[in-house]
């Protein structure tokens, strides 16, 4: 992935991405006579609305004794069926698959998926009527020592503490966590081993969301989701760094049967207002039409209640494959894939040595949304659509009037007036 983000010098707290190019801070922005034309000229395409899909959400059950922790989102369309299955056996991991039937179905044989070869043991059927399947693997937390970092041209974000490999992390039963009305169920969980400590009070949750039509959470970075998406929210809460200035972040793995990794595209706007400050949209493509995506902003937030004062940049180191002996199972993604599979990975940190910090209240939440097909593209909001139209028809008004005022004015002069 060609991307990196790090503080800008420009502006309080902010992040400069690719080519140096500020991106997302709280400096004055004028934008392209070019720029504002080619947004206002694609923004009807962004109101399209999109297909209503039949979403379900089913927790499978597993054997008995064991945590509840393997969950199915179904979204049924008019000819086409997407299939999410996440879970937290090992890592935790998403596996997601696109039909072209709305008849397809998930099967799951626990015995085989439990084994130490649990090839086969996930697997949608008719499996001729899949159109694409991939998977993301969220394999450790990272932390790194921020105290004495200033150097934002640092390829790192400060030294390394020993990661936290989230595949020796106990999970909660998602049975608790399932809310049928919003879709939506949280996998928390905290090391198994945790000698110093550290989560004694804190917890790491990734929060599962589907969507049956359009629309925005209402919290930032209220990204646009369709019912073609599904939502991920990881908080980390009440974890006590070991630093004082600790940064945290993931590593994610991509799983695919191309030998290519997937590629990333950068989508700039002026338009700031649901997620302010931020005026950048990262997203990570697999292959051609019909494949799937992921879609985040490079921010994050240090309180629950996201706000400007509360935004993290973010700083994503590119995509490099990776081999799979160095990385922990996930048996979800070996029994659907097989183990002959393509895997890259790449690190997502959020913070910066200035600004807030999971220092301040011992809080950090990311969103991103996974979905296939095309993603989501975000329109010109009604605000920026009323300033753009004040600001463009402001100067002709103004032109118009003075000229009128001058008109008249020399009319009244050039009329011939008697002394007398």
């Amino acid at each position: 992935m060609t991307l990196r983000c790090l503080p800008s010098t420009e502006f309080a707290t902010g992040c400069m991405c690719g080519g140096g190019e500020p991106l997302w801070g709280w400096g004055p922005r004028v934008p392209s006579p070019l720029l504002l034309l080619s947004l206002l000229s694609t923004a009807p395409l962004g109101l399209l609305g999109e297909e209503t899909r039949q979403v379900s959400l089913e927790v499978i059950p597993g054997w008995p004794g064991l945590p509840q922790n393997l969950l199915h989102i179904r979204a049924v369309g008019t000819n086409s069926t997407l299939h999410y299955v996440w879970s937290s056996l090992g890592p935790p991991a998403v596996v997601l698959v696109a039909t072209n039937t709305p008849n397809s179905v998930l099967n799951v044989n626990w015995s085989r998926l439990l084994s130490p070869e649990p090839d086969g043991g996930l697997m949608v059927l008719p499996e001729d009527s899949i159109q694409f399947s991939s998977a993301l693997i969220f394999t450790r937390l990272l932390e790194f020592d921020n105290t004495n970092m200033f150097d934002a041209a640092a390829e790192t974000p400060g030294k390394p503490y020993p990661p936290y490999s989230l595949a020796e992390f106990s999970w909660n039963n998602i049975t608790g966590s399932l809310d049928p009305a919003t879709l939506s169920a949280t996998f928390q969980g905290r090391p198994v081993n945790d000698p110093t400590g550290a989560f004694a009070n804190g917890s790491l949750a990734f929060k599962v969301q589907a969507f049956s039509r359009s629309g925005r959470p209402a919290q930032p970075p209220r990204l646009l989701h369709t019912s073609d998406t599904c939502q991920l929210e990881v908080a980390l809460v009440g974890a006590s760094p070991r630093g004082n200035h600790s940064l945290f972040g993931l590593e994610v793995v991509t799983v695919g049967q191309s030998p290519d990794c997937p590629s990333m595209q950068e989508q700039h706007s002026i338009d700031d207002e649901y997620a302010p400050a931020v005026f950048q949209l990262d997203q990570l493509l697999w292959g051609s039409l019909p494949s799937g995506f992921v879609q985040w902003r490079p921010v994050a937030f240090s309180q629950k209640q996201g706000s400007r004062e509360s935004a993290l940049p973010c700083q994503a180191s590119p995509l490099h494959p990776i081999l799979a002996y160095s990385l922990p199972q996930s048996p979800i993604v070996q029994a659907f894939f097989g183990s002959q599979n393509n895997f890259c990975s790449f690190n997502l940190t959020f913070g910066a040595s200035t600004g807030p910090g999971y220092w301040d209240q011992h809080y950090l939440s990311w969103s991103m949304l996974l979905g296939v097909g095309s993603p989501p593209m975000d329109a010109l909001s009604p605000l920026i659509l009323g300033i753009m139209a004040v600001a463009l028809g402001a100067p002709g008004l103004m032109l118009l009037g003075g000229g009128l005022v001058l008109l008249l004015h020399h009319k009244q002069c050039s009329e011939y007036q008697s002394i007398n």
